[in-house]
């Protein structure tokens, strides 16, 4: 099964079993959701709305606590214009994040077979205040 973006779940048809990758960006567990987890994923094209049943989250707790990159698989369900993802499969894709801006050795592309690829390099820096001292250097003039 191919995972599609968030946009196109608004072209897929109603009860439909489709894979959807994002970045999380809410956790909620009302308590007055008898355990259900609702979770909202992101990608470059738009959101997803998630349901995770008490069941399907004793079988994948750690993904759904601890994941920032999430690909779900499970079954669109549309009512109006709301539209869930009833999650059955929840995989944390969060070591992805660590490769993000590094060259991809997996795949080089044609015009680079003969030169050889540098191996990667550790992050930098981890958090985001670290992050833009690397990327906007101090300018001072004293």
């Amino acid at each position: 099964m191919k995972t599609i973006t968030c946009e196109n779940l608004t072209m897929t048809q109603d009860r439909a079993r489709v894979r959807v990758a994002g970045l999380v960006v809410t956790r909620q567990r009302p308590g007055t959701a008898s355990g259900v987890i609702f979770l909202t994923l992101e990608d470059e094209t738009g959101i997803a709305n998630v349901i995770v049943w008490p069941k399907t989250y004793e079988r994948f707790r750690r993904a759904v606590i601890a994941g920032r990159l999430l690909r779900v698989t499970g079954q669109l369900q549309r009512e109006g214009a709301v539209q869930h993802l009833i999650a059955w499969q929840i995989e944390d894709l969060s070591s992805w994040l660590d490769r993000l801006g590094m060259p991809d050795t997996t795949n080089p592309r044609s015009d680079e077979g003969k030169r050889p690829v540098p191996p990667p390099r550790p992050p930098r820096a981890r958090h985001p205040r670290e992050q833009a001292k690397h990327l906007f250097p101090s300018r001072d003039f004293h």
